[in-house]
């Protein structure tokens, strides 16, 4: 619902542009692919909820506070209502779409935030809004 929002947001906004400011930001087949696959992942109420707690927790180069750091996939099922399997579903989802990066150390997987993805959101609605 939190995509579809800011999408309303920026229909509305862009109400009032011409074709002509809009066409001022460009942007390739690529990357309108790759956005589009991450929108689609933060589409889901549970994906949305799950990188957001990792864009507050689980930050690259922060310090977290140990339970930050080790919370579960069934602890943080728990906490959505939800079966560790189905977080292990969403988290790959989040994680085929750039969003989010995993990795194995011995019996557990850490996840964290991709900040160069995040950085690159953060762009794409600035450009679209003109660069403002």
């Amino acid at each position: 619902m939190l995509i579809f929002s800011i999408f309303k947001y920026l229909i509305k906004t862009f109400n009032h542009c011409t074709i002509l400011h809009m066409s001022k930001y460009k942007i390739n087949s690529k990357d309108v692919t790759a956005f589009s696959e991450m929108f689609k992942a933060l589409s889901n109420p549970y994906r949305l909820q799950i990188f957001l707690y990792l864009a507050n927790n689980c930050y690259p180069g922060e310090i977290s506070t140990p339970e930050e750091m080790r919370t579960s996939v069934g602890e943080l099922g728990e906490g959505l209502g939800i079966a560790a399997s189905t977080v292990s579903h969403h988290l790959k989802e989040l994680r085929q779409a750039g969003l989010i990066r995993m990795e194995r150390k011995g019996k557990n997987i850490e996840c964290w935030v991709e900040s160069n993805t995040v950085t690159q959101l953060a762009l794409f609605f600035k450009n679209a809004k003109g660069g403002k």
